[in-house]
Formats: C-alpha cells, sequence, structure tokens
C-alpha cells in the first residue's frame, strides 16, 4: 500500500505540484542528449539522464531474479521503466510477494545479471558519469532548471525514489543467497547510489537448483 501510496503521489506532484513543462526545450534536451550532441547540455543534466538507466540496470540484477517466483514477471515493467523511469518500475514492486526462494536454472541472462563482472560494469559506469557531471556540470544552471522545468525536476526527484526503494527488494535477494550480513543491507539504506552498487560487486552468486542439490549431497 505503501509504495502504490508513493506511485499515486509521484505522479499527482509531476502533474498539478511540480514547475511548468517547457515541451519545446524538453524535446530538444532529449534529442541533443540521444544524439550526443552533449555540448549543448549541462553536464550536470547528462548525469543525471544516465543515472536514470544505471537505476534500472541496478534494478534489473536483483528483479528478473525475482521475478522468475512471482506470478508476475519482471520485464513488462523494465520494459516500461526505460520509458517512464521509476513509474514503470514502481507497480511491480507494489504487487510483488516477498519471496526468499529460487528453483530451477539460471539461463544465460540470469547468469549474467547475477554476476559480479555485472556489478562491476555498472560501477565503473556510474562512477565515469557521476565524475563527468561533478567536473563540468554548472550548479547554478542545473538549479535554475531544477526549480522551473518539470522534466528538470521530476527526474532528479526520480533517482531519489529510486533509492529509497531499493531496500524493500535487497532483503529478498539476500535471503535467497543465504547471504546473512546486516552491514551490507545497511549500506545500501544509508549510502545512496554506491551502496546499492557496492551490493552487486559483492553478493555471492545465487546457488540454482542443481548446485544447491549437489552442496547437500556433499554436506549430507
Amino acid at each position: 500500500m505503501a509504495l502504490w501510496l508513493v506511485w499515486v503521489g509521484f505522479i499527482v506532484y509531476a502533474l498539478f505540484l511540480a514547475p511548468p513543462l517547457h515541451l519545446e526545450p524538453t524535446l530538444t534536451l532529449l534529442k541533443n542528449i540521444l544524439t550526443l550532441q552533449l555540448t549543448q547540455v549541462n553536464p550536470i543534466i547528462v548525469s543525471l539522464f544516465s543515472l536514470v538507466g544505471i537505476w534500472i540496470f541496478i534494478y534489473s540484477g536483483v528483479l528478473f531474479i525475482d521475478g522468475r517466483m512471482q506470478k508476475i514477471p519482471f520485464w513488462p515493467f523494465a520494459i516500461a521503466s526505460l520509458g517512464s523511469g521509476v513509474l514503470g518500475l514502481l507497480p511491480y514492486l507494489a504487487t510483488r510477494q516477498s519471496n526468499q526462494e529460487f528453483s530451477g536454472h539460471k539461463n544465460a541472462l540470469l547468469r549474467f545479471l547475477d554476476s559480479r563482472l555485472y556489478g562491476i560494469l555498472l560501477t565503473l559506469s556510474a562512477l565515469v558519469i557521476l565524475g563527468y557531471g561533478l567536473a563540468f556540470g554548472n550548479w547554478g544552471d542545473f538549479v535554475e532548471q531544477f526549480l522551473g522545468d518539470r522534466f528538470i525536476n521530476g527526474m532528479s526527484l526520480a533517482l531519489v525514489l529510486f533509492y529509497l526503494v531499493f531496500p524493500t527488494v535487497v532483503g529478498d535477494d539476500m535471503a535467497r543467497r543465504r547471504w546473512d550480513q546486516p552491514q551490507v543491507f545497511l549500506a545500501v539504506v544509508f549510502v545512496p547510489l554506491l551502496g546499492s552498487l557496492a551490493y552487486l560487486c559483492l553478493r555471492p552468486p545465487l546457488l540454482s537448483s542443481t548446485n544447491r542439490e549437489e552442496i547437500l549431497m556433499a554436506n549430507g
């Protein structure tokens, strides 16, 4: 219920309380970013836009596995989030059931998403993106756009929501791996973005049914 309220509240804010939407400048901004005409865009805005993608990949590293055990798979929401960001993701988080088990085998996609290489690649990408925005960004211009433009305002707040709701799925993911590390969970909760990336880099691999059976037989 809380996640549904967050979803509805964010929509209401974006439609009625956020700064006005400047359609033509927003379309020009998106065109410049997508066509890599980055000299026309404040590097901070480029970084924020790119970090939305990083967050979607972070969630994918957990929720494609989680979706295997849910009545509703994650992939439609992953596609929706590519166009709508956190608005496309929140309905999945609100409808999924807590699950701390995994059965079956990991296909090629799940093996990659479950690998530490995946977390390392995301972390390196995020560090480059953050460094670019911090080193070359115009903060005065960003504050002005945040206060006066709905797209920039909503995108910035969406990044905050990505961070705030990620702990709701980490507990189940840790339990599936039999990984009891409270300090890791606290890092995810209290260290924005980098704590979540560190989690993907450090977590032990998820055991498929075959691997789990082999370990139980060896211990037995």
